[in-house]
């Protein structure tokens, strides 16, 4: 119904049980090692919601940000209870008209450390920010979807267990400082960092 709803829950990754709605056509998830803010305070955990211009998203990242409470700082951004450095993405782009390549380009070269970082809006525009840590996607084209994780050995792992064993699929190849979209046709858009 274009709407973006967001669960989360502090569990570890083997006990996740996802019961989807059938309409549900785009679902990012993550899957939490704790570096700052209480993983038992949900609100610390991924991804998180924000609003840029008009548009709602949910935002997740993979690494370690170093210049989070520095960038709060001298941008004066609001006081949040949210104690991951994560949530300064979230910020960032929250002070942004719309959300697009530019903006999203602007808010990941603010930040200094480790990321990739996945940003989907309500309109079901998925993006992908591949910083340097892994990235692994792969499109399924034949059966019409792709699949991400941090890496190929955690992506093929699920592959197994969901019993999609094939060698049909694509790997979606991406570097350090590239930024792609996957729009809700199905097509991706690539900016070259």
């Amino acid at each position: 119904d274009s709407r973006l709803s967001i669960f989360k829950s502090p569990l570890a990754a083997h006990k996740i049980r996802l019961r989807l709605p059938f309409e549900s056509n785009i679902v990012m998830g993550h899957t939490r090692m704790a570096t700052q803010g209480n993983k038992y305070e949900n609100y610390n955990n991924h991804p998180f919601s924000g609003r840029c211009g008009m548009t709602d998203f949910a935002l997740a990242h993979n690494g370690v940000l170093h210049n989070d409470e520095k960038l709060r700082r001298e941008l004066k951004l609001p006081a949040t209870k949210i104690a991951t450095d994560s949530y300064i993405a979230v910020q960032l782009l929250e002070q942004k008209d719309t959300l697009d390549f530019t903006t999203i380009a602007q808010m990941a070269e603010q930040l200094e450390g480790s990321f990739t970082i996945t940003v989907l809006d309500v309109a079901k525009n998925f993006y992908f920010v591949k910083g340097d840590n892994p990235l692994a996607l792969y499109h399924f084209e034949r059966e019409g979807f792709y699949i991400y994780a941090s890496t190929a050995a955690i992506l093929d792992c699920a592959l197994i267990t969901l019993g999609l064993v094939t060698k049909f699929y694509t790997e979606i190849d991406t570097k350090c400082g590239d930024i792609l979209r996957i729009s809700p046709d199905g097509r991706i858009r690539y900016q070259a960092g």
